[in-house]
């Protein structure tokens, strides 16, 4: 991990992270993990937390508004098959939600968009694609092939 420390930082100074326009995107052209490149990150975070915690609110409203009403058994099973798996695509964002926190946790202590596993910086197309991203796209490979020789045992 001494190579998430030892990272240059970019001369463009704080005021970097308080004008994003909607535009801007990271490049490869700046400075890795510059304060722009955070505050684009925390932001883009943030509003992906914001738009889980909307879609659990209306989940949460219709549940209640919604009883299950219907007097014939196949539509009831239906409508409970429906909710069934409404609710555990909210418990996968809640789950979500955690570990979006944490890649926030890692923006403020310096170690965001850095490899857990090997220190690297992790492809900014990656982080742009799944901003919580802890490993570089090889590392995550190597991890997923370690699982699958362990659950093959």
């Amino acid at each position: 991990m001494a190579t998430v420390f030892n990272r240059v930082n970019d001369s463009s100074g704080p005021e970097a992270a308080n004008d994003l326009d909607d535009g801007y995107r990271p490049s490869a052209d700046e400075p890795f993990m510059s304060l722009r490149q955070q505050a684009y990150f925390r932001r883009k975070l943030h509003q992906w937390k914001e738009a889980i915690q909307r879609d659990s609110l209306g989940t949460l409203s219709q549940l209640q508004l919604d009883s299950l009403r219907e007097s014939d058994l196949t539509d009831r099973a239906s409508s409970e098959t429906d909710w069934s798996i409404e609710l555990r695509t909210r418990d996968r964002q809640r789950k979500l939600i955690s570990k979006i926190e944490a890649a926030l946790r890692r923006i403020d202590e310096g170690e965001y968009g850095y490899c857990e596993v090997s220190g690297e910086p992790i492809s900014l197309g990656r982080l742009e694609a799944r901003p919580i991203a802890t490993m570089t796209v090889e590392a995550q490979e190597r991890h997923e092939r370690n699982e699958k020789v362990s659950r093959d045992d």
